[in-house]
């Protein structure tokens, strides 16, 4: 375990619309706070939505980008270019109120940093971007804002409403606040559009603990969903949005055959609606393929639903999988691609702009394709699906550079020297010691 730091921050507060379930910034969280507490620091929980501890939780209902107030506002906000003074009241008569109560619960769990997860990113929830700003001001606390997914990468955020309030928090110029962001090309966009500088720490997993090998409940999922065993399970780990490029996977399971081979799905859309879900559900009908659709049975723990039948987690999932599919498009770094190789599982991925930048530069072998599979494509995963020698050899390689490269290891280094000399730190310094001990109500 690293030494004592050398700062006043012993509890830290992580912010988020929702920090609960398999999506990639609730996981993220986790790892993060796994590596926090290893460094004897306190994690605490403040969100819409969480299923981490009640008692270091602070349920805060209007953080939820899924706050019908908070999709009113998404609505008005993103539907033109003109903002009605309704709409200006709305959004900071909200921000005021999640104010209120993130205040409330800086005091009552004495906290002494926070750490925003996407909060003052992406605009899911404006109102909640601005609480946060105004709180770090207010409470003069040092503030990690970690950073997933940007507004200028979502077209749905381009033509906005709202514009001056997404520069004022999405993200926010402050000397207490350190950005970190997962990739190298998020870096670069991010210090040319704001004039900030940034961290860079990829998504990373415990690849020092490696998971069991897979028991008896495991090998249930394939009965569990309707697979024989002699089908091919070919597994896409992401949520059905268009960038996920799910059109890839079922052509691939076409091409293998569909009477031996179904592509399992492992999240629902999310907060980006339907219309792709029913798009995908229609090709796969065109394609003869079978695409059965599972996230009612992947949890974050084993257990079971309300109808009694079993739960799986992730790792149950990719330990039964011939074979995982990642044909995404775009992505802001890759865990799926991370917990495939930390399950020794095959790969299929797209060559998306972060994987060639990096991801690929570090050694990994996978089955790659570009925009499109070709009949070598096919034909490779075919080969690789036949010698289970060679998947071995490739599981096994995958696994030590992503060690190296990509393990709790490699964050514990960051988040330590981050937090023994942040940016500006005797302005943070001067700042606790200045407003310990005040009634900031």
């Amino acid at each position: 375990m690293p030494d004592p730091i050398p700062f006043t921050a012993r509890r830290v507060a992580f912010v988020s619309t929702r920090i609960a379930g398999t999506d990639g910034v609730s996981l993220e969280i986790g790892k993060w706070a796994s590596v926090i507490e290893e460094m004897g620091l306190q994690c605490y929980y403040f969100a819409g939505e969480s299923d981490r501890p009640a008692e270091r939780t602070a349920l805060i209902p209007e953080a939820h980008f899924n706050h019908p107030d908070i999709l009113d506002i998404s609505r008005r906000a993103f539907e033109s270019e003109v903002r009605t003074p309704q709409l200006t009241d709305d959004i900071l008569r909200i921000a005021r109120g999640i104010r209120n109560q993130l205040a409330e619960a800086i005091e009552r769990f004495d906290i002494d940093a926070l750490i925003a997860q996407n909060a003052l990113t992406i605009p899911m929830n404006i109102p909640l971007g601005i609480a946060i700003v105004q709180a770090a001001q207010e409470h003069g606390l040092p503030c990690v804002a970690h950073h997933h997914d940007f507004f200028w990468e979502r077209p749905r955020f381009l033509v906005n409403a709202v514009d001056d309030l997404i520069r004022y928090a999405f993200p926010p110029a402050l000397p207490q606040i350190q950005h970190v962001v997962i990739n190298s090309l998020a870096g670069e966009e991010f210090s040319r559009r704001t004039g900030l500088s940034c961290r860079i720490i990829p998504n990373v997993m415990n690849f020092s603990d490696p998971p069991p090998p897979p028991d008896d409940y495991a090998r249930r999922f394939r009965q569990e969903i309707g697979l024989d065993d002699e089908e091919l399970l070919i597994l896409q780990p992401t949520r059905v949005v268009s960038r996920k490029g799910i059109e890839h996977s079922i052509e691939l399971v076409r091409r293998l055959r569909p009477d031996r081979a179904a592509l399992v799905i492992t999240h629902a859309s999310g907060d980006e609606g339907n219309d792709y879900a029913e798009r995908i559900r229609e090709y796969a009908e065109i394609m003869e393929v079978r695409v059965l659709y599972v996230d009612h049975r992947i949890a974050e723990q084993r257990g079971e639903d309300a109808h009694g039948r079993p739960l799986f987690t992730l790792n149950d999932a990719f330990s039964q999988s011939d074979l995982v599919a990642y044909p995404s498009e775009y992505e802001g770094f890759g865990n799926a691609f991370l917990e495939a190789v930390y399950n020794r599982c095959m790969v299929l991925c797209n060559r998306y702009s972060i994987f060639r930048t990096d991801i690929e530069p570090c050694g990994f072998r996978a089955i790659v394709f570009e925009d499109y599979l070709t009949k070598q494509t096919v034909e490779e995963v075919r080969r690789v699906l036949a010698d289970q020698e060679l998947q071995r050899e490739m599981a096994d390689h995958n696994y030590e550079v992503a060690k190296e490269f990509f393990s709790y290891e490699v964050l514990a280094d960051e988040l330590n020297l981050m937090i023994r000399r942040p940016h500006n730190i005797y302005r943070i310094v001067g700042r606790l010691k200045r407003f310990r001990g005040r009634d900031l109500r």
